[in-house]
């Protein structure tokens, strides 16, 4: 029977939502009934770039849209704009965009206003404090307030969702798409930066958020400084985000250390393999909280909450927020307790098996055409 091919558009962003996308434009792409769109905003020129090559997935439109010390109004103005016009000219029958990014929530109030269905993926996840994490908070609520479909990665989502007046029916629980991908490369190994030892342990640090800008970073910094100065057989590894309010900071106070390393954003393979090799992880993303522990590595979150309350409920994650003594002692806890740090290091992934691109082709396909 003659089928009619739906054009599905993918829209991708930042390198987090990359990573996220990816699974699901690959799984896309195998079903042939649906032409499959690739719209890259480049909210992060370089670290999407990065991401999208390991997955061998090259954008149909680019919108190149960032600039530098682009606030966020200029950057949404910008980007309903451009959108707009991309939403004009290619006509899908639906649109995808994942996460909680300023790309995001222009794309699901672009798809209002031109009456397409948005497809939400990663939908649900809440800390229900509008400033926390901001603007991510609010992002995510407003697209979830438009979508058609609303894809949790989990049961925990899943209900934020409904306490939201969300109709069941509109709701997926697929898993998170992270695990799709960190699965996919879990076996690669990529050559790290120069100048660590692999005699010593190693913290991977990643951290970036804008509420973490300023003193918090600061502090976090010099809790960093503090457990080098109490283990000599440890090292640090951090990535430091291109952003001048975390370059600055972290060259400033960090960039001398002979126990630490600064170095660019690693592509997403060699962070991968950070992560594999990390005796511990200090951060404040959200991808790291849902990878880290089905690798079997403690996270210690730098925030005062998280939207995705799964990995602190199992034990394997913990908020210690920027306090620099919270941070010391939950860090030197894990360095010195063996039996602490093993509870931390079960190997348990909360956000899924690996399958949550397959549901959410399978949900589309069932709308489509049955």
């Amino acid at each position: 029977m003659f089928m009619n091919i739906k054009k599905i558009l993918c829209v991708v962003g930042t390198r987090p939502e990359a990573i996220k996308m990816a699974p699901v434009i690959l799984a896309l792409k195998r079903i042939s009934d649906f032409e499959v769109r690739v719209l890259a905003t480049a909210q992060h020129r370089h670290l999407l770039d990065q991401v999208m090559e390991v997955f061998g997935i090259d954008p149909d439109i680019d919108l190149n849209i960032m600039r530098p010390n682009q606030d966020l109004t200029t950057l949404t103005a910008r980007l309903l704009l451009d959108l707009d016009d991309v939403l004009l000219a290619e006509k899908p029958d639906a649109v995808l965009a994942q996460g909680d990014t300023t790309t995001v929530m222009a794309v699901a109030l672009a798809c209002f206003y031109h009456k397409i269905p948005f497809g939400h993926i990663e939908a649900g996840l809440r800390t229900w404090d509008l400033q926390n994490p901001f603007p991510e908070e609010m992002n995510r609520i407003f697209a979830g307030r438009l979508a058609k479909w609303h894809f949790a990665p989990t049961e925990s989502s899943r209900q934020n969702l409904l306490r939201e007046g969300v109709s069941d029916t509109e709701i997926t629980v697929t898993g998170n798409t992270v695990i799709d991908a960190l699965l996919s490369v879990v076996d690669c190994d990529a050559v790290l930066p120069e100048g660590l030892d692999p005699t010593k342990r190693l913290i991977l640090m990643t951290a970036h958020r804008r509420e973490n800008f300023g003193e918090p970073l600061e502090r976090v910094c010099h809790a960093v400084l503090a457990l080098l100065e109490r283990n000599l057989d440890l090292q640090v590894l951090y990535p430091v985000h291109p952003n001048p309010n975390v370059l600055e900071i972290a060259h400033r106070l960090l960039g001398s250390h002979p126990r630490i390393v600064l170095c660019k954003p690693l592509d997403y393979l060699p962070f991968v393999s950070a992560m594999k090799q990390a005796y511990l992880i200090l951060s404040d993303s959200g991808g790291v909280q849902e990878e880290a522990p089905a690798l079997g590595k403690p996270v210690l979150v730098l925030r005062h909450e998280t939207e995705r309350p799964e990995a602190v409920e199992e034990g394997v994650v913990k908020l210690v927020g920027t306090d620099f003594d919270i941070i010391v002692l939950e860090a030197q806890r894990l360095l010195d307790d063996e039996t602490y740090y093993l509870a931390m290091a079960r190997g348990v992934s909360p956000y899924g098996d690996g399958k949550a691109s397959e549901r959410i082709v399978q949900t589309l396909s069932q709308f489509f055409y049955q």
